[in-house]
């Protein structure tokens, strides 16, 4: 559906019963295809609150926990563009299978994990399977499922399992880690692995462009290049501020490998990204905002893990409780999405659901030092997360919308790629924001209690305004081609 399309004069109750039904066969391929999405986002936040345990187990000293986050985020962000060029190439669901095998068998190696060595070897090999899954994943998923109200319907879905599993998996890392121990996250990622492995091969059917295309070996080398050190140099900027020499040369080396991905893209026969594809309005704005829209989120859930967890000495348990509601939220706005989509058409949705993402993320500005700032917490990040779904589903299908099959495989690259640097780079971002804020307070004389909260505030501030500025764009850059 065009994303500048007029509202419908149907109600969405009656758009969504004139869709064409889906088969058996169908719901059973959504099913895989979004339980492989779900679990890939249950790992970006199932190891969180369990990093300290899991330092304690292990030997890892303080300063070394971030790399058992990094180490997944490294490979899952850097190689999703080369893996959907690979999956066009070789076909989506060969590679789609061997993604999930090798993430399975990371998961497995990681909970058995002996020393730090082989749990971040675990992890990273978790990250490069994710890289694959994703990609390969949502290109089936659009192949499968024909432009319209049927495809709108399994983004929605697929949107919600998405936003679902990393909120879920603050809830589960808290849980599981406090009655069975860290490893035990790791082992439940193996288990939903192998679950998906035993029933994918026989409902997946193959898919690949008519035409097979040649892999694009300088674009590759830079684009993943290039995002390897964009990714590193944020999170180390994270942990120990942007002053170091490795953070510098990663993040100039980065930016420098990127520009000259743009080079190599605009010479090359078959290109990794197609810049005329990225010069179609919808494909650009709504990629924009995705990448955006889940990096302010995944920051807003961040930061308000540490103001529970480290302003209100909440336990993860009730951390985890916190953001279930969260979850309950998130599963009823997956659902409404495509509703409102076909009621007021996608352009709308999207610049609705940024709206309501700012809002409550600004109106978490209020949060205090006592318990009634959990109650704050909860409702707003609920219903920013409302607005968070909307999006999600929105820019989706504003970003696939109008191309052709053959076109799918790249298209869902770009897509998957802003969700997952998305989810990799807000974070790091607005946490060396936040812990910049708190060193300062604290320095200051205030307690620390006191300057951890300055420092949360002032990354939801800039949260928020991110996310007006980005919608404010997008608002732009759409009706450009309305007015086309």
């Amino acid at each position: 559906m065009a994303i500048d399309s007029p509202p419908r004069s149907t109600s969405a109750g009656a758009a969504t019963a004139a869709a064409p039904g889906m088969s058996g066969r169908d719901k059973l391929v959504l099913l895989v295809l979004c339980a492989a999405q779900f679990i890939v986002a249950l790992d970006f936040s199932i190891l969180n609150v369990a990093l300290p345990v899991l330092g304690d187990d292990l030997g890892m000293g303080q300063a070394d926990l971030q790399w058992a986050v990094t180490a997944f985020a490294l490979p899952s962000g850097g190689f999703l563009l080369l893996s959907g060029r690979i999956a066009d190439l070789y076909g989506r669901r060969r590679v789609f299978l061997a993604g999930l095998a090798l993430f399975t068998a990371a998961s497995v190696l990681a909970t058995l994990a002996w020393d730090p060595a082989v749990f971040l070897a675990g992890r990273a090999l978790q990250g490069l399977g994710a890289a694959v899954i994703v990609p390969t994943g949502m290109s089936l998923l659009t192949t499968t499922f024909a432009e319209g109200p049927q495809r709108e319907r399994a983004l929605g879905i697929s949107g919600t399992l998405l936003s679902l599993g990393f909120t879920i998996g603050m809830v589960l890392g808290g849980v599981m880690t406090d009655t069975l121990g860290w490893r035990s996250t790791m082992g439940l990622l193996g288990v939903a692995g192998l679950a998906i492995l035993a029933l994918a091969p026989g409902l997946l059917t193959e898919s690949r462009p008519a035409q097979r295309p040649r892999i694009d070996i300088p674009g590759a080398v830079t684009v993943t290049g290039g995002l390897l050190a964009l990714i590193y140099g944020l999170s180390t900027a994270a942990q120990r501020g942007f002053g170091g020499a490795d953070v510098l040369i990663a993040l100039v080396l980065g930016a420098v490998l990127l520009a000259a991905f743009v080079v190599v893209e605009s010479r090359a026969a078959e290109p990794l990204v197609s810049l005329p594809m990225l010069r179609r309005p919808t494909v650009a704005w709504g990629n924009l905002a995705g990448l955006f829209t889940f990096a302010m989120m995944s920051t807003v859930i961040f930061l308000l893990t540490l103001y529970l967890q480290e302003v209100l000495e909440l336990s993860a348990f009730r951390t985890g409780l916190v953001f279930g509601v969260q979850g309950v939220f998130a599963a009823v706005s997956g659902v409404t999405a495509p509703k409102v989509i076909a009621r007021i058409g996608a352009r709308a949705t999207l610049l609705a659901g940024l709206a309501v993402q700012a809002v409550f993320t600004a109106a978490l500005l209020a949060l205090g030092q006592d318990a009634s700032g959990a109650w704050l917490a909860m409702a707003a990040a609920s219903i920013g997360c409302v607005g968070h779904l909307w999006a999600i589903v929105a820019y989706g299908v504003t970003a696939t919308s109008g191309l052709p099959d053959g076109e799918q495989g790249l298209a869902t690259g770009l897509v998957t790629s802003s969700q997952q640097v998305g989810m990799t780079i807000g974070i790091p971002l607005l946490s060396a924001v936040a812990s910049a804020r708190s060193a300062a307070l604290s320095d200051g004389g205030s307690d620390f209690a006191a300057a951890t909260l300055g420092g949360i505030r002032l990354g939801l501030g800039v949260d928020a305004l991110v996310v007006v500025a980005v919608a404010a764009a997008v608002a732009v850059g759409l009706r450009k081609r309305r007015a086309a």
